[in-house]
Order: C-alpha cells, then structure tokens, then sequence
C-alpha cells in the first residue's frame, strides 16, 4: 500500500507549516536516535507541538547502531557496545530517492513516526542503510556523530538535502525550515538552488538554532573536504565563496555561514543569547540572534503523583511519594553497583552527557574533605554519577573511569551506566539534589534540571545557562558562587569546588536534616517555579510567535 501523509488538522493559531531538522531526538526511551541534550530538547519540541497541534514535522536520521549502548568492562569501567536496532513501530514508507555525495547517487529511504506512538507531531527518519546502496554508502547512517570527517560531512548532507527533498517528494508546503544546530547546513544549499540562487528567498524560509559555545558544536571543516564531498549540490565553489562570505578562506564555519543564510536564529538562554552575540555579532551578513530558552515537556517529565500531591497541597504525600521514587532508584543503584542506599539520606546526582568543561567531577576535586563529608554520620549524602561520553572522547572516557575507580570503596557513591531517557527519568524522580558544574559561561542552556525541578529533586547549580532565570539562591534552589572567570580554570576549579562543598556543608545539608519542612518549601517552591516557564510548550509557542512567525 503506497504512503499516504496524513497529520492531524493543525490549530488554527500554528497554520504556518515547519519543519524542523534535528541530527538527534530523544522522543521515547525505545528510540535510540540521540546522545545527551540536544536530543533530550528536540524530544521535548516534538511532544510539545503535537499536544498544541502545531503545523511542523520533525526530520532526522534513523541511526543503524544509535550512538552507543554503555555497558561495562571485567574491571566496571566503561566499554561502548555498538548493537543493531530495530523498530517496528517505525512505518516504511516506500519513499526511495537518490541525492548527491562525493558526485555519487546515494539513495535514502523515509521511515515515518506517526503521532500517535509517542505523541509527537510527525517525525521522518532518513537512512542510507538499504540494499539499493554500496557498503560505503550504507554506512553513512549507521552511527550518530561518527568520528571520521568525511562521514560526518555525509551525514550532514543527508540530513540537511535528505530532509529537504523528502518533503519535495512528499509534496508538504513548507513556509518555514528551522535548523536546529549547524548539523544539516546541506539545507541551505539544497533551498539556495531550489530557489533561483537568491539569498533572499532562503533567508524568507530559513531559522536556526545556535545550541553551544563549544568548539565541538560549531563545526568547521575545509573548503576542499566539502567540495569533494558536494556539500554545496550543484552550486559552485566561487558562487559559495561570495555568498556565504568566505574570500578566499581555507574552511566553512556551520555555524556563521547558518547566521548568514538564516532571516533570524535564537540561542537557548538569556545568558547564551548575550554569549552567542558576543561571539558571532561582529561578523558581516549575520540575521539576528534573539534567546528563546530551552525546556522540557512536562507531560513525558514529570511524576503524575508528585504533581498531584503539589497541586493538592499535600505535604504527607509527596513527601511519601518521593521516598517511593527513592527507592525505586536505589533498585537501579543496587543491580548495578552492588551499593544499597538508604531513602532517608539526602542523594545528590550528577548526570548529563559527559564533557570537560562541565566538570562531572568538581564535588571530588578536594577529596579528603569530600570523604570526610561522604563519611559524616550526623549529615550524611550519598552521590551518584551517570553520562555518555562521546565514546571517542578519551579524556572524557577516562574521566568517568576515573571517578569510578576513586569512589569504589565508598558505599554511599555509584557511577551508573546506561544513562538514556528511562534512567534520566529515574534519577531526577530519585534525587533530593540535582548538581551542575560547567564552568560559566559554556553552559549553554542545560535542561537537565528543569526536569529535575519537576520532580522534587532541587538544584544545586553554577549560575549558567537557565539558571539565572530560574533560580533564587535558597527559595527554589542552591547557587554555587563562581570566580573571575578570566582566572586560569585549575584556579577557577579549586575555587568553585571549596564553594560547592561549603554551600552542601553548611546550608544544603542542615537545611535538609534539621529544617527538613524548610527544606520541602525549598522543593515546593521549585516545583510550582519551573512551570510553565521552562516547560516546552511556553518554548514551541515562542518558536512560532518569535521565530517562525516574525
């Protein structure tokens, strides 16, 4: 039976048909398609603007292997496992076109997310990993941000053309393409070429969303690699050169040549926003960068009883409820460390993709007083950590290692692996503290801990990303002061780490052990304070009014 595309009739208020394209999305724990934070918020876009029937469909990439599955070595550091996936709630659509890599026909099969599975608006996920393809070909889908240039920029390609002619041969009007991140610049190439080779009329048509300051996130690659790898279609390399702003420049930046084919972008916070100008406001062409910050959708967050019990201003039941969600986390804790936790003691949790700079083991830096904090029987916490690292990160893979070989003998710390959508859930529904530690100001936004706000567990936070939008130090969360940042970061580091270990000793943990009903108006007030600020639906609704419809 031939596809058919059928949405659902969008609200009258969202009529403006978008897409949005997305190397990654974390829309249901059985969807493996995403590595940390980006994904975690595409998810969120994606439940949200089902649940306000929003004109817009998601497009991205059906990765073969997903990014990695974490599992564990003989000796319990971590080992990446790359496994095969298959879904089949994934319906194959039959739609089979080639597009263009290295001057080579590459053919790319849509498999479609219907609404109702995961309550999303309609999703399309792209492969190459189909008989009508070479191996080499067919690989280009098989891991998400594979390590080798060449396949990242097919990757980019496939996401970016892929996505672009898929809803040509669907046949969708589309008013509006929103790139959310530089991964699927190919896009603004594939609409430069679809409309004359005028400027103008893909900056009508074209949003970006810029996501981090990190080096890492705004990709940059020679001039040469794209030309061989025809990132550009058909367009050639001077009229690229001219347009895009290059000169006579050895490489592209995604990111600036993304502000100058876009009519507006948004970073992801207010903080990010001031950042993101400072960093791209002083080059030629670039189209206006405005915050709309990150959220999470609270329908797939947070706990329905925990919410309930807020709402109905029972204090015995969600404090009940909390301890259930505790203990349920412990199970987790116990299966796969051996450590049993106590319900009683407050629980700190550390989970986030695993990166340098956001610094997964600040609360270890000055160890003897953290051991002697672990150790003390009148306050007592326990700690748990949990993150991917990009597998091929090696400093970050040995960071997590590390962590877990110096906290082996203490029975109140685990390091948990498998760290997805189900055991985020399980962790922000089970800690009384959520810990952030970037170093400011390179968290970009950060979502990790709305949803833990949602769920009764309380921030305990470096002032970055969402942050200073949300938090009132010592009403709905716990602030970590910060130093000059222009300090050297070994400075900056044995600093902030005194701080955090001050702010537990001597306000978190009293706080919670001997004014344990401050500590709940604490909880309550972050609960009530996180929606419906920095739930997603307050984020999809600005997307249209301030990007889409602007």
């Amino acid at each position: 039976m031939a596809f058919t595309y059928k949405p659902y009739t969008p609200a009258a208020k969202y009529k403006t048909a978008a897409a949005y394209f997305s190397m990654e999305f974390a829309v249901d724990q059985a969807l493996k398609t995403y590595s940390g934070g980006l994904g975690f918020l595409a998810g969120s876009h994606m439940r949200s603007g089902y649940e306000l029937k929003q004109n817009l469909v998601g497009i991205s990439i059906l990765w073969s292997y997903g990014y990695y599955d974490q599992d564990r070595a003989v000796d319990q550091t971590m080992r990446p496992e790359f496994r095969l996936k298959y879904y089949s709630f994934l319906e194959d659509t039959g739609i089979i076109f080639p597009i263009t890599i290295h001057g080579a026909d590459v053919h790319v099969k849509a498999l479609y997310l219907a609404p109702e599975v995961f309550g999303t608006v309609p999703m399309f996920f792209l492969t190459t990993d189909i008989a009508e393809n070479d191996h080499l070909s067919r690989t280009i889908s098989h891991h998400l941000y594979d390590p080798d240039s060449a396949a990242r920029v097919a990757q980019s390609i496939l996401l970016g053309v892929g996505g672009g002619k898929l809803l040509d041969v669907l046949g969708r009007k589309t008013d509006v393409y929103h790139l959310n991140e530089g991964h699927g610049l190919p896009l603004a190439f594939y609409l430069y070429e679809k409309h004359g080779r005028k400027l103008a009329e893909v900056q009508k048509r074209l949003v970006f969303t810029t996501h981090t300051p990190e080096l890492a996130g705004n990709e940059e690659r020679p001039m040469k690699l794209l030309t061989d790898m025809t990132f550009f279609g058909p367009v050639p390399e001077e009229e690229i050169r001219r347009v895009a702003l290059i000169g006579t420049g050895d490489s592209l930046n995604y990111t600036l040549t993304a502000l100058r084919f876009s009519r507006k972008a948004n970073a992801v916070s207010k903080v990010h926003g001031t950042v993101a100008n400072e960093m791209w406001g002083h080059y030629e062409g670039i189209c206006p960068i405005i915050p709309i910050t990150n959220s999470q959708n609270g329908t797939y967050w947070r706990d329905p009883q925990l919410a309930a019990a807020l709402a109905s201003k029972d204090d015995a039941a969600l404090l009940a409820r909390k301890q259930e969600l505790k203990k349920n986390l412990f199970k987790i804790v116990a299966d796969q460390t051996g450590n049993v936790f106590d319900p009683n003691v407050l629980t700190i949790v550390w989970a986030r993709r695993f990166a340098g700079y956001k610094r997964a083991d600040l609360i270890l830096r000055h160890f003897e007083r953290f051991v002697e904090l672990a150790n003390n029987a009148k306050h007592p916490i326990q700690m748990i950590w949990a993150g991917k690292p990009y597998p091929k990160d090696y400093g970050a893979v040995a960071l997590f290692n590390e962590i877990i070989k110096r906290t082996a003998n203490l029975k109140n710390c685990a390091v948990l692996t498998g760290y997805e959508l189900g055991l985020s859930a399980a962790l922000k529904k089970g800690s009384d503290i959520w810990l952030n530690t970037p170093r400011f100001p390179r968290e970009a936004s950060g979502t990790s801990g709305m949803t833990a706000a949602m769920n009764a567990s309380v921030n305990l936070s470096v002032a970055d990303g969402w942050i200073p939008e949300f938090c009132r130090d010592g009403e709905n969360g716990f602030l970590i002061p910060i130093v000059d940042v222009t300090l050297p970061d070994n400075v900056k580091d044995d600093a902030e780490a005194k701080a955090l270990l001050d702010v537990l000793e001597n306000t978190v943990l009293p706080l919670y052990y001997d004014q344990p009903s401050d500590f709940l108006k604490v909880v309550k007030t972050a609960m009530q304070d996180v929606e419906p600020e920095f739930e997603s639906g307050r984020m999809a609704r600005e997307y249209y009014e301030l990007l889409y419809e602007a």
